[in-house]
């Protein structure tokens, strides 16, 4: 049977036939079953089917991975620098251990970590180089997840042991690599400013440690730049004697760290200042923040354009099927069933692309792992490097509301660019378009 025939023998639209009836839908559908003399129509259809999969597979995809990217480097920059800070009197008062109590109790505080850090000089081999000198209590070194997990039994042990803490630092696997250190080699220190003494500051002040553990944060410009040591062995040699420079907390909730500032104000006294990571890192986040929204923008763009060459499709459709719509006019189908008949046949295609689209993004996603490590072997490169990247891995975080924004801003530009082609077909006159048949 005929397209013509078909449509004729359609049932028309009367009072007993809504919007988007069974027949209406059966129709639309039809009309993307392609045949070999309307084979344009159908090309352009696969390919605006084509462009719209994978328009929506690389927007989830890209945006997944800048989630993932975002949220692991801000979990590893969290884990070692903290979540909020408390500088102030409440470091020099008699009763700070009674404050740092205070601090921990607070309802969303994990804890509480008083510490040091000066920049000093390390000495290794031929390797010279400058970085930070951060003094903590051992019992603290667990509250930085990712640089306690990566330590040795050995060197957790060791760390804090001795007169002072002991002669053990940690360093970073960064470090340890460029100077080519070990476990159990020594590594110089030198600091401008030494301890105080009878004759006043003893300045200049180079003292040789014991590499007793190398840690991984998983961001390797901390780890060429960071040595850990015992707070009151860092006290010693900066001559900082029974000083904190800061106090650190870490929170069960970082991205909701401005419901504490106040309880955290109140529990560490007036006249200290509070602050949280958004302060420190506000460089990072914000380029991060700028950095997704204007891919989500281009990217969307490209989804929008991809959309648009439904517009041909229909267009063409239209034009192949003017006697049909002639017909189904002259047997009592109005206007808007007309409309409603190829703006289905355009909102189609564009529904299923991305349908297809989302379902190839999220298998993607899923198995990125899988996929950089099957490049890597084939190509015989590292692609994702962890000295440029602050990571060792593509991260890819599968957000919801992400899938669902793509999903419906497609679905939308679909059903947007099938409604010019469709207003045209539903403003056909019957008569003039059987005239010329």
């Amino acid at each position: 049977m005929t397209d013509a025939a078909t449509a004729a023998a359609a049932p028309p639209a009367s009072k007993g036939s809504g919007p988007f009836s069974s027949w209406e839908i059966g129709l639309a559908l039809r009309y993307l079953r392609a045949k070999r003399k309307q084979g344009g129509v159908a090309l352009i259809a696969m390919i605006s089917f084509i462009g719209i999969m994978l328009a929506v597979a690389v927007l989830i995809s890209v945006m997944s991975i800048m989630a993932g990217f975002r949220g692991t480097l801000m979990d590893r920059i969290l884990s070692f620098n903290g979540h909020m800070y408390v500088q102030g009197p409440v470091l020099y008062a008699p009763d700070r251990d009674a404050a740092l109590k205070r601090i921990g109790d607070v309802p969303g505080v994990v804890s509480v970590t008083p510490l040091t850090e000066s920049p000093a000089m390390f000495r290794a081999g031929n390797l010279a180089t400058g970085g930070m000198v951060r003094g903590v209590r051992p019992q603290d070194l667990s509250s930085m997840k990712f640089v306690f997990e990566s330590l040795s039994p050995e060197a957790r042990e060791q760390f804090g042991k001795g007169e002072y803490g002991g002669d053990h630092i940690l360093i970073g696997k960064t470090l340890a690599e460029e100077a080519g250190l070990r476990e159990g080699d020594p590594i110089s220190l030198y600091t401008p400013t030494g301890a105080d003494s009878a004759f006043g500051n003893l300045g200049g002040l180079e003292k040789t440690y014991i590499v007793g553990g190398i840690y991984t944060s998983g961001a390797a410009d901390y780890d060429r730049a960071f040595i850990f040591m015992p707070l009151e062995q860092a006290q010693l040699f900066f001559g900082k004697d029974g000083v904190w420079d800061i106090i650190e907390m870490k929170v069960a909730e970082p991205d909701k760290v401005e419901s504490l500032l106040t309880p955290v104000q109140h529990a560490a006294g007036a006249g200290n200042a509070v602050t949280d990571w958004r302060n420190r890192q506000a460089a990072i986040w914000g380029a991060l923040q700028v950095e997704r929204t204007a891919m989500s923008i281009i990217l969307g763009m490209v989804v929008a354009i991809a959309a648009m060459n439904i517009i041909s499709g229909i267009v063409m459709l239209v034009k192949n099927k003017t006697r049909d719509i002639a017909i189904l006019r002259t047997v009592g189908a109005s206007p808007s069933s007309i409309l409603r008949i190829f703006f289905m046949s355009g909102a189609a295609i564009g529904i299923g692309g991305t349908i297809a689209g989302l379902v190839l993004g999220l298998l993607f996603c899923w198995n990125i792992g899988a996929i950089q490590h099957f490049l890597e072997g084939l190509l015989g490169v590292q692609l994702f490097n962890a000295e440029v990247y602050m990571l060792d891995s593509v991260p890819a975080k599968v957000d919801l509301w992400d899938v669902v924004g793509v999903t419906v801003f497609s679905f939308f530009m679909s059903c947007l660019a099938s409604l010019p082609p469709s207003w045209t077909a539903s403003r056909i006159d019957p008569v003039e378009a059987l005239r010329f048949e």
